[in-house]
């Protein structure tokens, strides 16, 4: 069955930072909500790039050469093979868009 999402509801469902829900796939790449507050690890996916939307607060991608603010309907593509460290200052809700594969199993999500 077909179905609309509601993102503002999804994201409320969303307890655990730096984890990602998967809420659609179309045409090969995942649509994945995420809430963010302090910072992941350095990383890079050398196999896609990587979109960030940001609903909510403020997100912070840090590059090697760079830094990228982003606030509430703004969006960056990280390109593949970029090393980047999203962080969030205090909370941000974002939309991560990427290839339904999954380059770095862990994203650089930080250890708790």
């Amino acid at each position: 069955m077909l179905a609309k999402i509601n993102i503002r509801e999804q994201l409320a469902g969303i307890d655990e930072y730096w984890s990602q829900k998967i809420i659609g796939n179309a045409n090969g790449q995942l649509f994945k909500l995420a809430k963010g507050i302090g910072s992941t690890r350095w990383h890079q996916h050398d196999d896609q790039d990587e979109l960030f939307i940001v609903y909510s607060g403020k997100l912070i991608i840090e590059l090697r050469e760079q830094t990228i603010t982003l606030n509430p309907e703004e969006m960056f593509i990280v390109p593949k093979g970029v090393e980047h460290c999203p962080r969030a200052e205090p909370e941000a809700e974002f939309l991560i868009v990427g290839l339904a594969i999954t380059s770095n199993a862990a994203g650089g999500k930080p250890e708790y």
